[in-house]
């Protein structure tokens, strides 16, 4: 589960990260209001106005602008609040911005020099650790600091059974050339947020940038937090930060079922069990000549239900042209499945894309008497390169 900024630094702000303090607001009124609370608490006379959506880049699309005075506030206030918001990782038509961060301005003028740094936690699947990726090229993207400057790249593993030691803090601040005050500073930011990181069962936090201010302090001017959705169980408190409206409202209705769907930009719809079998569906459709239009595992106990939900959903996107549901029986059985399909037809309606159906394995046998009876309108294949050459043919 994304978070929205505002949310991630809630959340790093109660570990002890020093953050860059604001407040949301979903509206013009609240925005004036919560300015003027921001100016009183910490002296503040510039403001930066930040749209609140799941996806990066947002200055480069106008989501993040510096108001001088309450007038200015106003100002970008107006302009940001409902707008389409188009960045480097958003589609064409971007994301509608609902709600902004009204933020402190924390580049205020000193005798020192402000620094930005990167810093971010995530799993490292290849040694199943975590690991601190940093750099002290902070406000660029990490891939062009990578790409370009390597030399200034660093990475940190960190022992699961050690967990973050005092000598990874401080060769951290080390490698970040800080000294003094901010040298200090960075070790116990960075103990902190990875505490945070830890406690919260994320699977990624990333802050960038991360300051240096000009009284040394180490602050988080932005974050990016991801949540692992399998440990919300443990968090009751987190479910409440979901925001749907930020989600594909295929992938909101199909979470509501327990099924495992993400939408794509194709034109051949998939009903799978298992996640290496629908990647392998979905590649099969790509060497047929046609492109997924979605991945979906209705999992290990798929009841005829489950199917005609999964049916529904995605006969809802206009652009699928063919629906290929590819089962293999083992847990799930292929009759549960056939029958689902078969349920789907005469709830549905009349389907009118043409419906590839291979299923084998367990009761696979009474699941082609139960399609072959119902008389529907299906293409039964056994093998998966009949499957391909079957989606080829109905594309075409």
């Amino acid at each position: 589960m994304n978070l929205h900024e505002y949310q991630a630094k809630e959340i790093l702000s109660k570990h002890g990260v020093r953050i860059q303090r604001g407040y949301v607001a979903e509206n013009l009124n609240s925005a004036i209001s919560n300015a003027e609370k921001l100016s009183k608490e910490t002296g503040t006379s510039f403001f930066v106005i930040k749209a609140q959506v799941h996806a990066g880049g947002r200055g480069k699309g106008g989501g993040i602008k510096l108001a001088k005075n309450l007038e200015e506030v106003k100002v970008h206030a107006s302009n940001i609040l409902g707008m389409n918001l188009i960045t480097p990782q958003t589609s064409s038509l971007g994301k509608k911005v609902n709600q902004i961060l009204i933020a402190e301005d924390v580049y205020y003028p000193g005798e020192s020099e402000i620094k930005e740094i990167y810093i971010s936690i995530l799993l490292n699947r290849s040694t199943s650790t975590n690991m601190i990726v940093y750099s002290s090229e902070g406000g660029m993207d990490i891939e062009e600091v990578a790409d370009k400057t390597p030399e200034k790249l660093f990475k940190e593993e960190i022992n699961p059974i050690l967990g973050l030691t005092e000598s990874q803090c401080e060769k951290i601040a080390n490698n970040l050339d800080l000294i003094g005050e901010s040298h200090n500073e960075m070790k116990l930011f960075v103990k902190n947020l990875y505490q945070a990181y830890q406690e919260s069962d994320a699977s990624l936090f990333e802050i960038n940038p991360v300051i240096k201010s000009s009284d040394n302090k180490i602050i988080a001017v932005d974050a990016k937090v991801t949540l692992d959705d399998n440990a919300m169980f443990r968090h009751p408190d987190f479910i409440k930060l979901r925001d749907i409206r930020e989600e594909n409202k295929f992938e909101v209705e199909a979470s509501s079922y327990n099924l495992n769907y993400i939408k794509l930009d194709g034109n051949v719809g998939c009903i799978v069990n298992g996640a290496g079998l629908a990647m392998a569906t979905m590649d099969i459709i790509k060497l047929a000549g046609g492109s997924p239009a979605n991945f979906l595992d209705v999992g290990g106990t798929a009841d005829a239900n489950r199917v005609e939900n999964a049916f529904r959903i995605i006969l809802k996107d206009d652009n699928v042209k063919a629906i290929l549901v590819n089962i293999f029986g083992g847990i799930v059985r292929c009759d549960r499945v056939a029958q689902g399909i078969v349920d789907a037809y005469k709830n549905i309606g009349d389907i009118s894309i043409p419906i590839i159906v291979r299923l084998q394995g367990t009761n696979s046998k009474k699941a082609k008497e139960i399609i072959d009876q119902s008389g529907l309108k299906v293409h039964s294949v056994i093998l998966l390169e009949e499957a391909a050459q079957k989606v080829k043919s109905v594309l075409s």
